[in-house]
């Protein structure tokens, strides 16, 4: 019996085919199994969403949204399926929620990184031995 992950990676190739009917169809044996599953939930609302269903993905949106209220791309999602629905205000709240997940997701101090450090610390070391180029190339976006 395949796994859920194996179900998943089935699903998202035909939703990558472009067969989104047999990718809802996927998605939704996967979350009647687990419900959840946070991946095939918000690939859901997105398969709803190509088919043209916008009610059905705002419902499978904020379902994803009560899994992982704080998520940027669940609002990004949701955003995208209220903007599809005509429902502009509300696609406003959503894409200003997901704009404050990605700040809230980039919260490190400045001068630090968001890995530790490391990164920084690695771009700080001195440069050995460079010398400069004894002519520089013409520059032909000049005139002359």
């Amino acid at each position: 019996m395949p796994t859920l992950q194996d179900q998943y990676d089935d699903a998202m190739f035909e939703f990558a085919r472009g067969d989104y009917a047999a990718a809802v169809s996927g998605l939704r044996a996967i979350l009647s199994q687990d419900a959840t599953h946070f991946d095939a939930q918000l690939s859901l609302g997105m398969a709803l969403c190509r088919l043209g269903d916008f009610a059905g993905a705002i419902l499978e949106g904020h379902k994803a949204e009560r899994q992982r209220p704080s998520e940027q791309l669940v609002h990004t999602n949701l955003s995208l399926f209220y903007l599809k629905a005509g429902n502009k205000a509300a696609a406003e709240h959503h894409g200003l929620q997901a704009r404050i997940a990605s700040w809230k997701g980039n919260m490190a101090p400045p001068g630090k990184a968001a890995g530790g450090g490391q990164g920084l610390e690695l771009a700080r070391e001195k440069p050995q031995n460079i010398k400069p180029p004894e002519k520089f190339p013409e520059m032909p976006w000049k005139k002359k």
